[in-house]
């Protein structure tokens, strides 16, 4: 199994796939599952259009992101800080923290409620155990093993393929609710909408990807930014899309699959209320049998182990760049002690907020519609980067790129103004 495991994931065709990979699965994290689990349940099928829809726009401005860091050989922040005066990382990097903390917390307490439900026992204690073990895998496993178990951990991510098959489906309803949703454009329904696009084209996804094509340059051999070597671009820039692409219908697959449960089972059977994706586990047992429960509560801690590493990480990357640390997992602690002094203090917030009066589940929802809000900025932020040739010199982006990432970062504008609309109203 270990020599099985070793050919695997030392294949260049795997091993050369990561940033998009890892960014795509780590998209549905516990927080996203509930998000989307509460869309399935409280909607039905009439919210699996947004799945659909944000498909390509994701993919446009992940590649973006990707496309970055691999030119510049630096992150976001790094990027944003060379061009943009300072006030405006600052604000960027304070959403993306308080945005990132929260989902720490939310994730790290969807995890334990998870084994709680799994083995019973106290989900406080479990909360402490997940938090210090993802602490100690960032910290103390070398760069390339730990890249290559979050590549293996995105396969938690089929659990929710496995629920389909073990409920009754609807397909035609919901196909028809696919292309011609059914829905009453009210206050409620926007902010769904909005929590939806939130979670699934988030700050800290670009933060992430981006990155990690440089950390990735620094492990490769022979690989440099591409400012530094032209010729590497078209091999580059090939595995970027192939990556983006599957890495981001990873994430929404995975998404249309849960929206398609929940709907299917807690919808159908006046579930309507899910704060959390512990909750809709625990709902499913009394609707879709033991089974499907498992399956369900095993997912989110496994998507949990994949994302916090992600959440804290790119936490820690924008806030070192911002203030010129040295940064990066492939660094030793001690030569990037600020950096990882980031991530332990992300991820023990996290955890301490489940022992507060703060509910983090509570919390959990308003932080997908954070992540919608705050997405507009650096996403207008990143396209004005990608587009200069001071900072791009002769790869600023192809038309068909440019069209995706502004109308992505224009349907975000839109959405996020519609639900201000609604509130003012």
């Amino acid at each position: 199994m270990a020599n099985l495991f070793k050919s695997i994931t030392e294949d260049p065709r795997v091993k050369h796939l990561g940033p998009g990979l890892i960014t795509g699965a780590a998209d549905d994290d516990p927080s996203g599952i509930a998000t989307y689990s509460q869309a399935g349940a409280q909607f039905g099928y009439s919210m699996l259009w947004t799945v659909l829809f944000t498909y390509p726009l994701m993919v446009g401005i992940q590649m973006v992101s990707a496309r970055l860091g691999c030119i510049t050989g630096r992150g976001l922040a790094a990027n944003v800080k060379a061009v943009f005066p300072r006030s405006v990382l600052y604000g960027i990097v304070g959403l993306l923290l308080i945005a990132n903390t929260i989902n720490i917390a939310a994730d790290i307490a969807a995890m334990g409620e998870a084994l709680r439900l799994l083995l019973g026992g106290s989900a406080h204690l479990y909360s402490v155990g997940f938090g210090v073990l993802c602490l100690g895998l960032q910290v103390f496993l070398r760069y390339a093993d730990y890249v290559r178990y979050l590549k293996w951990l995105t396969l938690a991510l089929l659990s929710y393929v496995a629920v389909i098959f073990t409920v009754h489906l609807h397909w035609g309803e919901a196909m028809s609710d696919l292309v011609w949703p059914r829905l009453v454009l009210d206050h409620g329904t926007i902010t769904m909408i909005v929590a939806v696009f939130g979670t699934t084209i988030s700050p800290y996804l670009f933060f992430w990807q981006a990155e990690q094509e440089v950390e990735d340059e620094k492990e490769r051999p022979g690989a440099r930014p591409l400012l530094r070597a032209p010729e590497q671009a078209p091999a580059e820039f090939a595995r970027i899309r192939i990556d983006t692409y599957l890495g981001m219908a990873i994430s929404n697959v995975i998404a249309f699959f849960i929206v398609v449960t929940t709907a299917a089972t807690l919808h159908a059977h006046g579930v309507t209320d899910i704060q959390t994706s512990a909750q809709a586990a625990e709902a499913l047992r009394a609707v879709a049998g033991r089974f499907t429960f498992l399956v369900f509560a095993a997912g989110i801690i496994g998507t949990g182990l994949l994302t916090i590493p992600v959440l804290s990480g790119s936490a820690a990357y924008a806030v070192g760049e911002l203030f010129g640390w040295h940064v990066g997992l492939a660094r030793l602690p001690f030569r990037a002690k600020a950096f990882y002094g980031v991530i332990a203090v992300a991820t023990a917030i996290g955890v301490g907020l489940n022992f507060t009066a703060i509910d983090p589940v509570k919390a959990l929802y308003w932080s997908a519609v954070l992540n919608g809000v705050a997405a507009v900025p650096v996403m207008i932020a990143m396209m004005f980067l990608a587009m200069r040739r001071d900072i791009m010199a002769g790869f600023i982006l192809p038309r068909p790129l440019q069209i995706v990432g502004w109308v992505a970062t224009a349907v975000m504008a839109a959405a996020a103004v519609a639900m201000g609309a609604t509130w003012l109203g």
